[in-house]
């Protein structure tokens, strides 16, 4: 390689690092032309692997022949005192707390080396003046998130204002692929690279299980431009050795140390467990290894849970009032944006944190990392222990907290999942025609575009490579008239021809503002701001928690117990609660999160091992005499064998099967199973699930033989039994709502007057039931049906799992009680019809009489 510019050895030396390999590579291969894909531990460097190729680049330096000092001195002071260069580099990310972190490492970087580079943040927390400014000129650097990026496409001088862009970065790509944003960024990098010939897309991950779909997905034109097809890349250089033809790279870092992973242990294990009851008794144990370090960070996979905890925290360490905070995505940007800046500053003991943190965050003053419950997969675990010990050479730690005994399984399987790189892989997108008839409004919102030209721009996207005419054509006849069924309606026509109908842009200038308003892919429950009467804002609340308060009710937000008032104009005011008052946890959308495959098939290999007597780590000999009782009861699951259980309790006749698949498919194979089974019987059945198995409660005996029937496994016409067992309409309408909403039909209001829930399910039900009785071919109202099967039920793992099943073995038992895997599907179910109170009592009771059953067995 050639030498380095003394502005960059400079930053080395001042920071006491040395340029590693894989960021030489980068720089080399940035220097030749390249985009490509850095795949590298968390703290490793890939932000300056990606951000220092284009800084070389630009000062000009890389030549056969080294500069002399005094030259490069001359250099690097007439450089500072230029004016900064046009927009240059773009940056996307898929946080706001991420863009704020990137912006002040990326800023540090150029001042370290006087390059007189501008830097800048574009998100929805930026201020409008800022926004106005950047409507004439962007920084040298831009950061952002996909719905900014999405929005300033949408200009009429976005081909000005990006025509010098030269590398766009995607930080932290694992969380956007596999997503609708993922799919919105492919479509905005391709509007670039037709405003700059020549443009370089680099992607940054730690955590990434499927690299060549990702190099896909990223390189799809370099791609086709080579090779003409739309059958993945046809070559993947993962090692430059001085290459000058490769055109997209991929650059593995050198692998890290895994981190260290270990768990706080029950001094007594309970045999009988349920989700969550743990967690409470180890909080005086989390607040002990907490004081051993000077900043941690906690991390929960719920905002309710962060709630939780730090009221929890808290109330064992009152004096830590002040020296530990909250971090969440409902919480009040001035509220976060403090939390992070004492993080950097080393101001706050702990943080409690959800998500929100996760992802590429840098703060050194962090050095221990805890997780509470089960981080339900192999990389988001890794991806978390990365923020203890981040930089190179220093290996992270993490020390996981269950909240219940099954919980350490997992645990102890995630460690062995990450010694052996078994990480998840993210399925991209498959053109979502939703996100495409958006990204048609925003490019029609800004010069409006030639179809025929449009449509070679999309299909040059991973997403769309399969595009066909006749669905590009419907999206365009349905934006411009709104389709067969809406075309009286003139609201819906949202596209008009101009120019003797060769181009088309948006119909007028208020579509365009509200389109830009609505412009994103991210669809939740309606929220509402949270301030105290007096006029402080506080957070943001799902509408839907809210609907359950009445006036005098007590909740907790941002660590602090409110009394509610009213709602007035979207605004919950709140007061001061009396500390006296029993206050409600907020429960927010989405925190079911199920286990993922890979770490799924982790915890059957560690039970595998308990079925053979080996119990290697402190995780599975804490759970060793859970495991012998459910083995001497029952069996324990192993791979190749499905456990099935039947036991007859007051209740009725249960079965348990154990598939270990996840919750979402378990959810959809146990509807399928009941259906199946009571097709020809008079039976009611209630159904329970949980990430390791389901069950089927039944008022009669479902299985009157000593096999499992065979067609109870089999796959065919799963789609017609799927659509006869579970109400699949009505989950296609609550799903058109998103899609109805991404695709513009439906307006979600102005800033402050947006549309509650209710209306907005009411607009979007109102369409579905136009479409399903007078236009059944919209492809949107299709779309629906098509995501709900493969999203909600993952029928294409709901089918892998099935036709596993038919290749194993079943294995029927008949325990004389519930089995420690039997009880907390029972408990779950009891949930859905009883209070906690009435709940936490009915299993103390049932817990008792197990144990003394379970002594009595294992005497």
């Amino acid at each position: 390689m050639n030498p380095l510019p003394n502005q960059i050895l400079d930053l080395f030396r001042e920071r006491k690092w040395r340029p590693q390999a894989f960021q030489q590579q980068a720089w080399r291969a940035y220097g030749q032309g390249c985009s490509g894909l850095i795949h590298s531990s968390t703290g490793s460097g890939k932000t300056l692997a990606a951000l220092l190729g284009p800084v070389i680049e630009y000062l000009g330096t890389i030549s056969n022949k080294a500069s002399d000092s005094t030259a490069a001195s001359r250099s690097a002071k007439s450089t500072s005192r230029q004016a900064s260069p046009p927009l240059t580099l773009l940056w996307i990310t898929p946080l706001r707390a991420l863009a704020a972190d990137s912006c002040n490492a990326i800023q540090s970087c150029f001042q370290t080396c006087q390059i007189a580079w501008t830097v800048e943040l574009r998100t929805a927390d930026t201020k409008q003046g800022i926004k106005a400014r950047q409507k004439k000129k962007l920084p040298t650097v831009l950061i952002t998130t996909p719905e900014s990026l999405s929005v300033m496409l949408s200009w009429p001088q976005a081909e000005q204002l990006f025509g010098s862009l030269r590398c766009v970065v995607c930080d932290e790509l694992h969380e956007m692929m596999g997503s609708k944003r993922g799919t919105q960024v492919e479509l905005a990098i391709a509007r670039l690279r037709r405003f700059c010939f020549g443009l370089r897309v680099w992607g940054l991950s730690a955590t990434l299980g499927n690299l060549d779909q990702a190099a896909d997905v990223l390189a799809f034109r370099r791609k086709q431009e080579r090779a003409g097809d739309h059958n993945g890349l046809t070559e993947t250089i993962k090692n430059l050795s001085g290459s000058a033809t490769a055109k997209f790279v991929v650059i593995s870092g050198d692998s890290a140390d895994a981190p260290d992973v270990c768990s706080i242990i029950p001094a007594t294990m309970e045999r009988f467990p349920w989700a969550g009851h743990i967690g409470r008794v180890l909080v005086e144990d989390l607040v002990q290894a907490i004081d051993r370090h000077s900043t941690s960070l906690v991390f929960t996979n719920t905002r309710s849970q962060t709630e939780h905890w730090y009221q929890a925290i808290l109330a064992r360490r009152p004096d830590w009032a002040g020296q530990i905070a909250l971090h969440h995505s409902s919480l009040d940007t001035d509220v976060r944006l403090w939390v992070e800046d004492q993080l950097r500053a080393g101001g706050l003991r702990c943080v409690i944190c959800t998500s929100s943190l996760d992802l590429g965050v840098d703060f050194p003053p962090v050095k221990h990392v805890f997780q509470v419950g089960s981080p339900k997969g192999v990389a988001r675990l890794l991806q978390r222990a990365g923020r203890s010990g981040h930089q190179p050479g220093t290996q992270s730690s993490i020390t996981c907290v269950p909240t219940h005994a099954l919980e350490l399984i997992e645990i102890a399987a995630a460690r062995d999942a990450i010694s052996s790189q078994q990480l998840e892989s993210r399925v991209p997108q498959q053109k979502p025609l939703d996100v495409l008839c958006q990204h048609i409004l925003t490019i029609a919102s800004a010069d409006g575009f030639e179809p025929e030209e449009f449509l070679k721009e999309v299909r040059s996207t991973y997403a769309y490579r399969n595009l066909t005419d006749p669905e590009w054509e419907w999206c365009l006849q349905f934006l411009m008239s709104g389709g067969q069924a809406l075309a009286a309606y003139p609201e819906f026509r949202k596209l008009q021809a101009v120019a003797d109908g060769r181009r088309l842009q948006i119909a007028d200038a208020k579509l365009a503002k509200e389109h830009r308003m609505s412009i994103g892919t991210i669809t939740a429950d309606a929220v509402l701001r949270v301030q105290y009467v007096s006029g402080r804002r506080i957070g943001t609340i799902e509408e839907s928690f809210i609907d359950k308060l009445k006036p005098g009710d007590c909740f907790v937000l941002s660590g602090r117990l409110l009394q509610f008032v009213r709602v007035h104009e979207m605004t919950v005011l709140v007061k001061k609660a009396a500390s006296r008052q029993r206050p409600r946890i907020p429960r927010w959308m989405g925190g079911r999160m199920p286990l993922s495959s890979e770490l799924a098939g982790a915890v059957m290999q560690k039970l595998q091992e308990a079925s053979d007597g080996i119990y290697r780590c402190a995780e599975m000999v804490a759970v060793q005499p859970l495991l012998q009782l459910q083995d001497a009861w029952s069996r324990i699951p192993i791979p190749g064998r499905l456990l099935v259980e039947s036991v007859r309790s007051r209740e009725g006749y249960h079965l348990f099967f154990y598939p270990f698949a996840g919750r979402l498919v378990h959810e959809a194979i146990g509807a399928l199973f009941a259906w199946r089974l009571t097709r020809s019987l008079e039976a009611s059945v209630t159904i329970s699930a949980n990430d390791y198995g389901f069950e089927i409660l039944s008022n009669c005996k479902l299985l009157t033989s000593e096999q499992v029937p065979a067609d109870l496994l089999t796959i065919d016409n799963l789609l017609r039994d799927i659509y006869a067992c579970l109400n699949a309409s009505e989950m296609a309408k609550r799903r058109f709502r998103e899609i109805a909403r991404v695709s513009g039909l439906v307006f979600q209001g102005y800033p402050g007057q947006q549309k509650s829930a209710r209306q907005l399910q009411s607009s979007s039900g109102l369409l579905f039931d136009v479409f399903a009785n007078y236009d059944p071919g919209n492809l949107l109202f299709k779309q629906a049906a098509a995501e709900v099967i493969e999203q909600q039920f993952e029928l294409t793992r709901l089918r892998e799992v099935l036709e596993r099943l038919q290749q194993e073995s079943v294995c029927l038992t008949h325990p004389p009680r519930f089995t420690p895997f039997a009880f907390p599907l029972m408990v779950d179910r009891l949930r859905e019809r009883l209070s906690s109170e009435q709940v936490q009592n009915r299993v103390s009771k049932m817990q008792i009489a197990l144990e003394k059953e379970a002594r009595r067995t294992m005497r």
